[in-house]
C-alpha cells in the first residue's frame, strides 16, 4: 500500500512540475592526433628577438615546414618538465599570424584542447611562416618578471608551436637569438655562429630545445667548475648589479667540490657538458628547474657577497644538479612523454623529487655548502615540521604527488591540512629511512649511495632518457641489500598516521627534541625572512608587521580563531613586536596568563585570548648515546 502511495506521489508531482528538458552532451571533435617516433620532415627555424626591454615582450619568427597540403594541427607546449603540471603559458603567446609565401592562412583554435591550433595549408605550400609575441609579465601581479633591464631568462617552449603527430625528440630545430647590445648569454644549447647581436644555435630536436633555456644579462661572470675536467662543468652567473658577481676563492671551492661529490656520488656523468645557470636578483622571478645539461636557478642577489654570514639558497644548486641523474636522465616511466602536451603523471615524485631533495641535502654538506651541524639542524627543522602535519591524518604521501597539477603550486589557505607538495621534504625522511635501514643491515658495507651509484650511474655518457617504475626501484634496492622493500615503501607512501616517518633519524643516531631557544641555522632562517616563528608553540608565523604568515591547523592559535588573513595589533595591550610576543609566549609556560592579542582582519578588530601554557619551542637534534651516528657518516665527506 506504502508503494502505491509513493508511486501515485511522484506521479502527481511530475505532472504539477510539467515536462522537463533533457539535452543530451554535444558531440565532441575529433581528438588531436596521438605522437609518432618517426622523424619530422624539414628543419624548423625559430627567431626570438629579446631586445624589446621596454615592453619586456619576446618577438617571435618561425617557419614550420609542410610536406603536403591540407589540415594541419600546430601545438603550443601545455605539460612542462620540472614543473610537473599542465601549466604552459598559452595566456601570454598573443598576435599569432601564419602567411604561405606571404599570404595569409587562418587558423582555428580547438575548442577542447586550446593549446592546438588547426590550420588547412594551401596546396602547393613548402612551409608555415609564423609571427607571434611571448609578453613576459611586466608586474609582480602577473607573475615573476622573465625580463628587467639588467637581464632576461628565456625558456623556448614559451616561444615556439610545434608540429602535432609526432615525438618531440623526431623535430629537428634550428634556433637564433638577438640580445639587447653588449649582454652576454648562457645555455646548454651549442653555437653555430654569432653575429653580433644574433647567435645561431646548432640545429637540435625540440625536445632538446625545450630542455635548454636561456639566461642573459648585463652583468654577468662564467668559472669553470671542473678545471680539466672530463667534461666542462660551468658555473653562469648574472646579477643585478657587477659586485654581486664577486666570488671567494672559498665560495668558489665550495661550488667545485659538488661536483667532484656527484662525480663520487653517481660514478657517471649524464652530458656531455653541464652549465649552472644562476641568476642573482631580487627583480628577476626566481627559478629551481632542472634540465640535462644544465639547471636553471635564481637565488638572492647576495648569494655570494654574504656567504659567512646568510644562508640564502644554499640547496639549489645541489638539488638541481642531481636531477641530471635523477628525473632527467632516470625518469618515471610516467612523467615521461613522447611530446609535451600528452598528460604526464606524477605518481613517483616521492622518488623524481624525494630522492633528489635527500641527496640535494647530502652532497651539499658533503660540498661544504652547510656545516655538517647546520645541516643536522634544518633535518630537526624538516622532521619537526612532518611530525605535526595535520593532513597526514587524512591524506597520505602518494596523493600529495598529484599536487603539482592539482593546486599548479598556487597559495593554499591551510598547508598544514591539505598538504602541498611534500613528497620533496617527507620524501627526503623516507629516503634517510631506507639509507640507514642499509646501512643497519649490512653492518655499514653498503648504503643508498651503492644504490645511487648502480641505478643512476649506468651507462656513462648516455645523455638520452631512461625510465623506471615503481618494481625498478623494488629491485634496485634488493640487489643492494635484501629486505620487502615493497611493503615497506607502500606503507609508508599508502598509510595515514599522525607521525612522520622518523625512523631514520632515531637509526641515524639522534632524536628529535624541542628547546627554548632556535638553532643558528633557525635564527637565521628568521632574520632572513624577517619573521617570528612559533610553529611548534603557538602554531603560527608572523611577519615584522605582525601578519600571521603561517597557520597551523588545530594549534592554539587556529583554536582561537586566527587564519593569515590577521594582523596582530598589540600584544597585552603594547603595540605588536616579534620580540614582544616571544616574551610572552614564554611568560604562558606551565600556571601563566593566556595571551591577550588585539588582531585585525580586514575592517574588523577583536581581542582574543589564546590559552596556550607550553612556552617556546623549537627543534633541534640530540645525540643518542651508545648509538652509531650513522647520520654523521652520511654526511661526510668522500
Amino acid at each position: 500500500m506504502r508503494s502505491l502511495y509513493v508511486l501515485l506521489l511522484v506521479a502527481g508531482l511530475t505532472q504539477a512540475q510539467g515536462p522537463r528538458s533533457a539535452p543530451q552532451p554535444a558531440t565532441m571533435p575529433p581528438p588531436i592526433e596521438a605522437p609518432l617516433d618517426i622523424p619530422y620532415p624539414g628543419m624548423m627555424h625559430l627567431e626570438v628577438d629579446a631586445t624589446d626591454l621596454d615592453h619586456r615582450i619576446y618577438h617571435i619568427r618561425q617557419t614550420i615546414p609542410v610536406a603536403k597540403s591540407g589540415p594541419m594541427v600546430l601545438l603550443y607546449a601545455r605539460w612542462i618538465p620540472g614543473t610537473h603540471s599542465p601549466d604552459g603559458p598559452l595566456h601570454n603567446f598573443a598576435g599569432i599570424k601564419i602567411t604561405v609565401a606571404g599570404k595569409s592562412v587562418k587558423w582555428t583554435r580547438d575548442p577542447a584542447d586550446v593549446y592546438a591550433f588547426h590550420v588547412d595549408v594551401p596546396s602547393g605550400a613548402k612551409a608555415l611562416d609564423i609571427e607571434a609575441q611571448y609578453l613576459t609579465p611586466v608586474e609582480s601581479s602577473q607573475g615573476g618578471a622573465a625580463m628587467t633591464r639588467e637581464m632576461l631568462r628565456l625558456n623556448w617552449y614559451a616561444t615556439a608551436v610545434y608540429p602535432a603527430g609526432y615525438f618531440a625528440r623526431q623535430i629537428q630545430v634550428e634556433a637564433s637569438l638577438k640580445l639587447p647590445e653588449g649582454w652576454q648569454f648562457a645555455t646548454a644549447l651549442e653555437t653555430a655562429s654569432t653575429v653580433r647581436p644574433v647567435t645561431v644555435f646548432k640545429a637540435v630536436s625540440f625536445e632538446t630545445l625545450v630542455d635548454s633555456p636561456v639566461i642573459a644579462g648585463k652583468y654577468f661572470q662564467k668559472i669553470d667548475l671542473d678545471p680539466g675536467g672530463r667534461s666542462r662543468v660551468t658555473l653562469n652567473v648574472m646579477a643585478d648589479e657587477p659586485e654581486f658577481l664577486e666570488v671567494s676563492p672559498k665560495v668558489l671551492a665550495i661550488h667545485r667540490e659538488l661536483v667532484r661529490q656527484a662525480d663520487k656520488l653517481y660514478g657517471a656523468r649524464h652530458f656531455d657538458h653541464y652549465d649552472f645557470l644562476l641568476s642573482l636578483s631580487d627583480r628577476l622571478g626566481g627559478a629551481g628547474i632542472e634540465h640535462q645539461r644544465s639547471s636553471d636557478n635564481g637565488a638572492d642577489p647576495k648569494y655570494f657577497t654574504t656567504w659567512d654570514t646568510a644562508f640564502l639558497s644554499r640547496d639549489l644548486l645541489s638539488h638541481e644538479y642531481n636531477h641530471s641523474w635523477n628525473g632527467k636522465y632516470r625518469r618515471p616511466a610516467d612523467l615521461w612523454t613522447p611530446n609535451f602536451n600528452v598528460p604526464m603523471r606524477d605518481s613517483l615524485l616521492w622518488v623524481y623529487e624525494g630522492q633528489t631533495q635527500y641527496y640535494g641535502w647530502v652532497l651539499q654538506t658533503r660540498a661544504g655548502f652547510l656545516t655538517k651541524q647546520q645541516s643536522l639542524d634544518g633535518l630537526a627543522g624538516t622532521a619537526a615540521a612532518y611530525d605535526v602535519r595535520a593532513g597526514r591524518t587524512w591524506r597520505n604521501l602518494q596523493d600529495t604527488t598529484n599536487d603539482p597539477i592539482i593546486a599548479s603550486r598556487r597559495n593554499i589557505p591551510w598547508t598544514s591540512w591539505q598538504r602541498s607538495e611534500d613528497y620533496y621534504q617527507e620524501g627526503l625522511l623516507l629516503w634517510l629511512d631506507v639509507d640507514t635501514l642499509i646501512r643497519q643491515r649490512s653492518g655499514g658495507r653498503r648504503s643508498l649511495d651503492t644504490v645511487a651509484r648502480a641505478f643512476f650511474g649506468i651507462n656513462d655518457g648516455d645523455w638520452g632518457q631512461v625510465t623506471y617504475t615503481f618494481e625498478d626501484i623494488v629491485r634496485a634496492l634488493n640487489a643492494v641489500e635484501p629486505h620487502d622493500w615493497a611493503t615497506f615503501l607502500r606503507t609508508r607512501l599508502d598509510e595515514t598516521t599522525p607521525r612522520a616517518p622518523l625512523d631514520g633519524l632515531e637509526r641515524g643516531g639522534y632524536r628529535l627534541v624541542y628547546g627554548e631557544t632556535p638553532t643558528d641555522l633557525a635564527k637565521a632562517n628568521e632574520t632572513r625572512r624577517k619573521v617570528t616563528d612559533l610553529t611548534y608553540s603557538l602554531g603560527a608565523v608572523v611577519d615584522s608587521t605582525g601578519k600571521f604568515t603561517s597557520v597551523m591547523w588545530d594549534s592554539p592559535i587556529f583554536k582561537a580563531g586566527v587564519t593569515t588573513a590577521v594582523q596582530i595589533v598589540a600584544v597585552n595591550s603594547i603595540a605588536y613586536d616579534g620580540e614582544k610576543l616571544k616574551a610572552a609566549v614564554k611568560a604562558t609556560k606551565e600556571n601563566g596568563p593566556p595571551i591577550e592579542l588585539l588582531i585585525k582582519q580586514g575592517d574588523l578588530y577583536r581581542s582574543i585570548k589564546v590559552d596556550y601554557h607550553g612556552g617556546l619551542r623549537y627543534p633541534r637534534l640530540e645525540r643518542i648515546n651508545g648509538t652509531p651516528a650513522l647520520l654523521d657518516d652520511i654526511l661526510d665527506r668522500r
